[in-house]
């Protein structure tokens, strides 16, 4: 999977996929994290969606997640700050996403 270290945390390579019968990060896909959601895509609904589910995955504010490549795409760039390479690792294996 794709995590690169930068200034301020990390970015992590992303799949999106929209209304999806719930919300859920269903592992590594093509060197990125897929992620389920309900909500379309439409009106940027699933974006902020995204951003609201990935940060209570993480356990974290959601002020600290913001996606700063492909909003109108499903493959995403999301820049977490305050997160290292390491502790994304972590919280992948205890999701049991991480092989």
């Amino acid at each position: 999977m794709r995590i690169k270290p930068c200034d301020n945390g990390i970015r992590i390579s992303a799949i999106i996929q929209p209304r999806s019968s719930k919300n859920e990060a269903k592992g590594v896909y093509n060197d990125a994290l897929k992620i389920r959601l309900t909500s379309p895509p439409v009106d940027g609904e699933a974006n902020k969606a995204c951003m609201r589910f990935f940060a209570k995955w993480l356990g974290i504010s959601p002020s600290k997640v913001s996606i700063i490549q492909g909003l109108s795409s499903k493959n995403k760039i999301i820049e977490v700050t305050d997160l290292t390479e390491k502790q994304f690792h972590e919280i992948l294996k205890t999701k049991n996403l991480l092989k």
